[in-house]
This record gives structure tokens, C-alpha cells and sequence, in this order.
């Protein structure tokens, strides 16, 4: 074992489960061992470390204040074993089939479809489940896969709500462009954009790919200046959407609206931006407020109290659905009344549930529902996300035109 994963299993429940926690935990009563990987370091660490505090959350709120959960009559205790997966797919994989040959059953996702995407297909071969809120790409959806659940829509189909959402500006934009990433998840989701925009009615001017790890995007700014839209639509991962906004400010690149689909729904993003990121829109999947209640929990308030008494960290939607997918385990393993891999698989494809996080529905192929699980659609204001659409949810309207970056206040 690499010493890494030594000194992270080491550091108990604020981190990862140790190996000691499990042996005095199964003295106790009886265990369910939720395994997997996450990124605590590297690329993807900002956003894999909300996915890590939302497991850490579910697992210690059912085992702590609820003593347990019963399962055909049994009870039992929570433990994850899951390690840093350093934001590398090939460790990833590696660490995921260590825990198989360990026995592990069941798996939780880490965060990236390019570490999901190759970890699912393990997990697959292998017919355990994985429940998962870190993995979009159409890839890991269309491939038959039977044993992996994802809590959003698959990337094509995320955009309906924003193309829905740029209809009911005033005045009207008529057209848009769009940037995305080469890898798995913003290629496909820039796919989804076109498919979503052009359906709508708005031209499209430009499209635009990024090398998967970008650096500098000012010959791509500059192209977006000479054609300048009313709608610029970024869809890539929260490191590159920052990159993007700062040599838009360093530039002057402005449009009317700018949505970068993940970014501007995590605190630190909005901090590094400052002033800049007013008026900036985003998907977002869970908000405080939404009205949702379940049996552990009971509502978003609760499990935000419940978060901030664990965590300083600001909470983002993907520390909701993290904990979320460890509800939704046990609500299938409660429907099933079996902690069999197959009966827990079966029970899950026909989930219906409501968790404090969401109503749960899944597709056949194992992606949430387009209508039920997809998007709500954010905009920040004095800091704040705010939600503007859809209008049930909403808590402000929307700001349209935004203020050119050399207005903002």
C-alpha cells in the first residue's frame, strides 16, 4: 500500500474511514462498507473534496445521531472506505480494483467522468453497484452499463433548462457561441449546448474546443471579440471556467450574458473572481431552499445544520448529491430487503425516492431523470448564487444585460 493511502486511512472520519474504525464498528453490530475513490489532491481536488464532505456527512449522520439504519430487520453501521484518488484515472482504477479483490460491494463515485467513466467499467465487470455524483459524460451512459446510477442528467441533456431559461430574457438574445474542454464530460455537454440553443432558435456564430488541460484562451477570445454574441456558454470543469473569466476580465472580452456551467456554484470560485463574478450564470442541482424532505435528514435545512456543525467548508450541490447517493443505498437496500449487490442493483433501477436533495428517478440506462434530476439554473449577486430559473424555485430574477467587467461594482 502506498504511503498516501497509509496516512489518509489513518485520519479517521475527517477524512476517510480508517480500517481500525471498521473493526470496532463491527464488534458493535453489523457494517455496510461503501468503497470508492475521490480527488483530495490534484486537478479535480476544489470540487472532489465537496464530493468527499457530503459522503463523510451521510455516513456520520446516520451512524451518529441516528444510531444506524435497519435493513431487513438488521442494523446497521455506515463505513466508507475510500481513498484519494490524487485526480489520476489510472490510480483510480487501480484503487478501485484493489477493494474488489478486498470484497467491497459497493462503490461510491469519485468526481470527473474521465476517473467515473474507467472506474464504472471495473465496477461493471465486476456487477457491483456504483452510485455516483461526480460523472456526466455520455460515455459512461451509453455503453449498457447495468450497475452505474448517476445523480444528474447525462451532459447532453443538461442544457434544456438554460436554453429554456435565455427564451425568457428581455429583450430576447439572438445569438450565442460556445467553448468547451476536450475531455469526456465538456465535450459531450458542449454537444448538448449546440442541441439545446439551435432547438431554441438562437444562431449559433462560433463553436470552439480547448486542449483538456487549457492554459491560455486569448486567440479564442479574440475570435470571440471579432464576432462577438449576446450569449457566450463555457462548458468545462471549475479550474479552466476561471481561467476563462480572468483573461475575459484581463482582456475586455464582454457579452451580454456569460454562463459557465460549473464554477460560479462554488464559494471560492466567486471569491477569486471578486466583483467580477456578479451577474455570472451556472447549473446548479441543490440549493437550501429547495422544498424536498425525506426520513434521515428530513430537509436541506437540516442537513445544512447538520454540515456546518462537521465542516467550515462552504457547501456546493455536489456535497448534496454526495450524501444523497448514500440515501439513495440505503433506500433501495430498504426496498429490496437485501444487501445482496444484484438485489440493491435491481432495487435502484427502479428508484423512486424523494431525498432532502432531490426527487430520485434514474433512466434505464442509469443517468437521472432529464425533468425530474436536471438542472436549476444560478446566478451571482453580491456574492451570493441566487436561483433564477426554473420560476417555482426561483429566488430573484435575472439580470440581462450583465454590466461590461469595467462596470461592475
Amino acid at each position: 500500500m502506498r504511503r498516501r493511502d497509509v496516512l489518509l486511512r489513518g485520519m479517521g472520519a475527517a477524512v476517510l474511514a480508517a480500517p481500525a474504525i471498521r473493526s470496532a464498528r463491527a464488534q458493535a453490530g453489523k457494517t455496510l462498507v461503501f468503497g470508492g475513490s475521490v480527488p483530495l489532491t490534484g486537478a479535480a481536488a476544489e470540487t472532489g473534496l465537496n464530493v468527499n464532505n457530503g459522503y463523510i456527512t451521510a455516513a456520520s449522520y446516520l451512524n451518529d445521531v441516528l444510531g444506524g439504519v435497519e435493513i431487513a430487520g438488521e442494523k446497521y453501521k455506515i463505513e466508507l472506505k475510500l481513498f484519494d484518488d490524487a485526480s489520476d484515472p489510472a490510480r483510480a482504477t487501480t484503487l478501485i480494483q484493489r477493494q474488489l479483490d478486498d470484497g467491497t460491494d459497493f462503490f461510491l463515485g469519485s468526481f470527473g467522468s474521465n476517473i467515473v467513466l474507467p472506474t464504472a467499467a471495473i465496477t461493471e465487470r465486476a456487477k457491483k453497484p456504483m452510485v455516483q455524483t461526480g460523472g456526466g459524460s455520455d460515455a459512461i451512459f451509453t455503453k449498457g452499463f447495468k450497475y452505474v446510477f448517476g445523480m444528474y442528467p447525462r451532459a447532453t441533456r443538461q442544457f434544456a433548462s438554460a436554453a429554456a431559461l435565455f427564451k425568457t430574457l428581455q429583450p430576447t438574445p439572438q445569438t450565442y457561441s460556445v467553448i468547451w474542454t476536450n475531455d469526456a464530460f465538456s465535450k459531450t455537454a458542449g454537444e448538448g449546448v449546440k442541441l439545446s440553443c439551435d432547438a431554441a432558435g438562437f444562431k449559433r456564430l462560433d463553436s470552439f474546443e480547448l486542449p483538456a488541460k487549457p492554459t491560455d484562451v486569448s486567440s479564442v477570445l479574440g475570435s470571440v471579440r471579432a464576432n462577438t454574441p449576446d450569449l457566450l456558454v463555457c462548458v468545462m470543469h471549475d479550474q479552466d471556467s476561471l481561467l476563462v473569466a480572468r483573461q475575459m476580465i484581463a482582456s475586455g472580452t464582454n457579452v451580454k450574458l456569460l454562463f459557465q456551467g460549473l464554477g460560479p456554484q462554488l464559494a471560492s470560485f466567486r471569491e477569486a473572481l471578486g466583483k467580477y463574478s456578479e451577474a455570472l450564470l451556472c447549473s446548479t442541482y441543490w440549493d437550501e431552499t429547495v422544498p424536498y424532505k425525506d426520513k434521515f435528514f428530513g430537509d436541506s435545512k437540516k442537513f445544512m445544520e447538520y454540515y456546518k456543525s462537521k465542516f467550515t467548508r462552504p457547501v456546493a450541490y455536489h456535497t448534496a448529491g454526495a450524501a444523497a447517493c448514500i440515501e439513495t443505498y440505503i433506500l433501495a437496500m430498504q426496498a429490496a430487503k437485501s444487501i445482496k449487490a444484484e438485489a440493491v442493483r435491481d432495487a435502484l433501477a427502479v428508484a423512486d425516492y424523494e431525498t432532502f436533495y432531490s426527487r430520485i428517478k434514474f433512466t434505464p440506462d442509469g443517468d437521472g431523470d432529464p425533468i425530474i434530476m436536471g438542472s436549476m439554473i444560478g446566478q451571482v449577486m453580491k456574492g451570493k448564487l441566487e436561483i433564477v430559473f426554473p420560476g417555482e424555485a426561483h429566488s430573484a430574477d435575472p439580470i440581462y444585460p450583465a454590466p461590461p467587467w469595467d462596470k461592475k461594482a
